[in-house]
């Protein structure tokens, strides 16, 4: 396929990567009339996609074969050119990449050489947004890449969120973002653990900082969310222990590399460590609490 013929019919995705995001986001697209070719590492996960009528392949080489638009939703750089390198002699010269997992300043270069080494017209694309707003498609994405490109690829980002925020043409701006983003949100859950933490330890009946905040100013979906699953000690995953402490990671790479000084991600991090340390790895990041 030439990528003349690639760009004018964007109507076939291969979405690799069909966890907690990637499985809503491939149903998504699908909805929206998008022939979606899935592949993940642990095939038992993505047959509940066949189900729906989408397409599975044993390989990631196999699923982006005649795919007009490859989408990555894994976990970390490491993993993202893994695959894609196993994927290389499937991929048609001109072929859109939106690379949406979280991956870092030095990963994300790396991922831009490998796009441009094989002809890939790549965006740096990371998504705002966990498990029940890819299920809504509700997600927001901030995207970095060519203006060119750029009719092309909003279909997608509109099938899959409610919002897209185009951050720079520049590969990493949008993973640059991304990284602040998730300090903030990763603050807000440690705050909420540990306001409900105090609270408990001085004998007030935690519920009541909810209570207090419900309806004011420092109130949100978020904050509502995460202590709902710290008050009922029931920590299913929206965004787990072991995902935050990557990205934790991450953040302070970034943070180290620019010589910034950010301490409160610094703890944050080490809360992270902790719960992970103790068992917690698979619950919520909430469960930050529990350490």
């Amino acid at each position: 396929m030439t990528a003349a013929e690639t760009k004018s019919n964007p109507k076939t995705i291969a979405v690799l990567g069909t966890g907690i995001i990637g499985a809503p986001v491939a149903r998504n697209l699908q909805k929206q009339g998008f022939s979606v070719r899935v592949w993940n590492r642990t095939r038992a996960k993505a047959e509940a996609l066949a189900a729906s009528g989408l397409d599975v392949f044993d390989s990631p080489q196999e699923a982006v074969e005649g795919a007009n638009i490859i989408l990555t939703l894994l976990k970390d750089g490491a993993s993202v050119l893994e695959v894609m390198k196993s994927a290389a002699s499937g991929l048609s010269q001109g072929a859109i990449w939106i690379q949406m997992s979280t991956v870092g300043i030095q990963a994300i270069e790396e991922l831009a050489s490998f796009a441009e080494q094989h002809g890939l017209r790549l965006f740096d694309a990371p998504i705002q947004g966990t498990r029940q707003p890819a299920e809504q498609g509700q997600l927001v994405i901030m995207a970095s890449g060519p203006t060119q490109d750029r009719d092309t690829v909003q279909p997608v980002f509109d099938a899959i969120g409610k919002r897209t925020v185009w951050v720079s043409e520049k590969i990493g701006a949008a993973s640059r973002l991304k990284l602040a983003l998730n300090s903030w949100a990763f603050a807000l859950t440690h705050g909420v653990a540990e306001s409900l933490a105090i609270a408990k330890g001085l004998g007030v009946d935690p519920a009541l900082v909810v209570d207090v905040v419900k309806g004011g100013p420092m109130d949100s979906a978020f904050f509502q969310s995460k202590a709902a699953l710290i008050l009922a000690n029931d920590y299913p995953v929206s965004f787990s222990v072991a995902n935050a402490l990557k990205d934790a990671q991450l953040v302070m790479e970034a943070v180290e590399q620019a010589d910034l000084t950010a301490e409160v991600a610094a703890a944050g991090l080490q809360r992270f460590r902790r719960a992970l340390e103790a068992g917690h790895q698979d619950k919520d990041m909430a469960a930050s609490g529990l350490v």
